[in-house]
C-alpha cells in the first residue's frame, strides 16, 4: 500500500531553526532518505519551495488564470512530502515516526487509495 507523507512547516519555524544547525538537520534527513530508499519503500522525497513562491491556477474560459500564495489562509504550508510503499500501515508508521523531527513536529500520514500512475506500463 502506499501513503502519503507530509511536513508542514511556516516561515517563523524555519526563520527561528539556527543557520549553523542546517547541514546537521539536512544530514539527518537525507540519512532517513538513503535508509527506506534502499529497503525499497521510499519512493520519493520532495521539499517544497517557500509558500510565497506557491500559485494558485484555476480556469476561466478554458484559460489558466494564475495568481500568488498558496489557497488556505494559514500560516502553516507543506513543507515537504514523502511517498511511501509499505506493506502494512503499521510499518508506514514506523517510518513515519523516524522521521527527523518527529519527536518535536507531528508528520502526516494518509493512505493512498488510488493511482494512476503517468505510464500505464509501470502497474
Amino acid at each position: 500500500m502506499k501513503y502519503l507523507v507530509t511536513i508542514y512547516g511556516n516561515q517563523a519555524k524555519w526563520d527561528a531553526f539556527p543557520p549553523e544547525e542546517w547541514p546537521t538537520a539536512i544530514a539527518k534527513q537525507e540519512a532517513f532518505n538513503n535508509r527506506y530508499r534502499e529497503t525499497g519503500e521510499l519512493i520519493g522525497a520532495y521539499g517544497l519551495a517557500d509558500a510565497a513562491a506557491a500559485q494558485l491556477v484555476r480556469r476561466a474560459e478554458g484559460l489558466p488564470v494564475v495568481t500568488d500564495g498558496p489557497y488556505l489562509e494559514t500560516k502553516e504550508y507543506i513543507a515537504s512530502f514523502y511517498l511511501l510503499d509499505c506493506e502494512s500501515l503499521e510499518r508506514a508508521q514506523q517510518i513515519a515516526a523516524d522521521m527527523p523531527f518527529a519527536d518535536v513536529e507531528p508528520v502526516e500520514l494518509w493512505p493512498i487509495l488510488h493511482e494512476s500512475p503517468a505510464n500505464a506500463a509501470d502497474v
